[in-house]
């Protein structure tokens, strides 16, 4: 596999395309899942050590920590588990983030835990993710872990999936094993909706495949894993995706220099937008036009998403933090009423009835769980009708009514206005992470109703 490669530019050009404005910088943000002792500390340090990509007093830190633990090599695996209780118990408890790069692209690494009390993690680490390694220990072949990492990233809409089938050193590198876990896992991630499996053997203690080249595979012909991941096409075109600026301050100087400035700062959160744009400001419905866009304390013509600005318009406007500002033309309908598939992240089960908090984007507001049509069954992808709950690590459907209206976009056409999550109002912690369906009309006034201001 070779890179591509760009041949030389003659005379200057006066402005680069947006498209190659925006894939200059060439960046992955990538997620590690599996069951637990399938190696993900493992690959991830062997990973990150045969790329270079260990500085020194870390290796030797590792090193250190590894002889007092009585092993003669280094465990690579102590290179992301930074807890000391991770440490002490061999397992990965929280998500570790790590930063690396080689000379063709950057990372942002996620190793998520593979405990099944831990799962609820994947979804913080997969949510931002453009790619998810899946870990299958050869001699295990896919378990119910195994399943459930790759729903979640199913339902997350993780556009690349690399099945890595590890400890192939454990089954003499046979080509039959992997070549029938490589078909199942393929077969249930296409059921789910995965559009892409890349399956490749390795063994991550021994480096095989990982970065380098295996000897004891010649049968397999595909990418190592480091070749797959800089090789991997994950650049969007911002303008394909209708435009969505989620209001997170207004800026009033009152200074005599500037005496009518009214800004509203923000990241884009998908799309582009330009000077001289009609838009409407969500859930008010008022319209107005672009009169100015400020980056880092110039004026520019066109911003696009991920980018923080400040947006100027031309009408005197009542517009505050969570409003949400898009293009007129492909402006999402506000709605009370969502549907949505949720992965239940709390201890405490959620129920029918829930009063809860629900975060968009910017905006918070008051929300109760009416109903919980299904839940979704790992064994056979059915859905559970009524399961009247759903307790830690459960994905289901979810009906949701909120006081206020909100402009949510189906999660299928954007992965940042389409997603929330259920917070629980008397402490505050996050109880669901959710993304929306299509919202569905303004029906009759919710029947859940109690004395405590929640009757909406």
């Amino acid at each position: 596999m070779t890179a591509p490669t760009h041949g030389p530019t003659h005379g200057r050009r006066e402005r680069p395309s947006l498209t190659e404005q925006t894939s200059a910088t060439s960046l992955l943000r990538f997620a590690t899942a599996g069951s637990v002792d399938d190696g993900k500390s493992t690959l991830v340090g062997r990973l990150l050590h045969d790329s270079k990509s260990v500085l020194a007093d870390q290796l030797e830190a590792v090193e250190h920590a590894s002889r007092n633990r009585g092993q003669q090599t280094p465990d690579l695996a102590l290179l992301t588990d930074g807890l000391r209780a991770e440490r002490e118990q061999g397992i990965t408890i929280d998500v570790a983030y790590r930063y690396f790069a080689t000379p063709r692209r950057r990372f942002i690494l996620a190793d998520t835990p593979g405990h099944v009390q831990y799962t609820r993690n994947m979804v913080t680490g997969a949510s931002t993710a453009q790619l998810a390694v899946v870990l299958v220990d050869a001699r295990n072949g896919v378990v119910e872990q195994t399943r459930r990492h790759a729903a979640v990233a199913a339902l997350l809409r993780v556009p690349h999936v690399v099945l890595a089938v590890n400890k192939m050193d454990l089954v003499e590198y046979a080509e039959p094993v992997f070549a029938a876990i490589a078909a199942e896992f393929t077969e249930y991630a296409a059921s789910l909706g995965v559009p892409e499996v890349t399956a490749v053997p390795i063994s991550a203690l021994t480096g095989d495949n990982v970065v380098a080249p295996s000897a004891a595979m010649d049968w397999y012909g595909g990418p190592t894993v480091l070749e797959h991941l800089e090789s991997v096409q994950v650049t969007d075109d911002p303008t394909a995706d209708p435009a969505r600026f989620p209001v997170q301050y207004v800026i009033r100087p009152q200074s005599s220099e500037l005496p009518d400035y009214r800004g509203y700062a923000g990241q884009i959160a998908s799309g582009v937008l330009r000077t001289g744009e009609k838009v409407t400001v969500l859930p008010s419905g008022r319209s107005s036009t672009v009169t100015g866009i400020d980056l880092l304390g110039e004026p520019v013509d066109v911003a696009w998403a991920p980018q923080s600005v400040t947006l100027r318009l031309a009408d005197d406007l009542d517009i505050s933090r969570g409003d949400l500002i898009a293009p007129t033309a492909s402006a999402a309908e506000p709605s009370q009423d969502l549907t949505a598939t949720v992965c239940h992240l709390h201890d405490r089960p959620l129920r029918p009835g829930a009063r809860v908090l629900l975060k968009h984007t910017t905006r918070t507001v008051k929300a109760i769980v009416r109903e919980i049509p299904s839940r979704l069954s790992l064994a056979d992808l059915s859905q559970e009708p009524e399961p009247g709950e759903l307790a830690a690590n459960d994905i289901g459907r979810v009906v949701i009514r909120t006081a206020e209206p909100l402009a949510v976009d189906a999660y299928a056409d954007s992965r940042r206005t389409g997603s929330f999550l259920l917070v629980d109002p008397a402490d505050g912690s996050t109880l669901a992470a959710g993304m929306a369906g299509e919202a569905f009309g303004r029906p009759e006034p919710a029947t859940v109703a109690d004395d405590e201001g929640w009757d909406f």
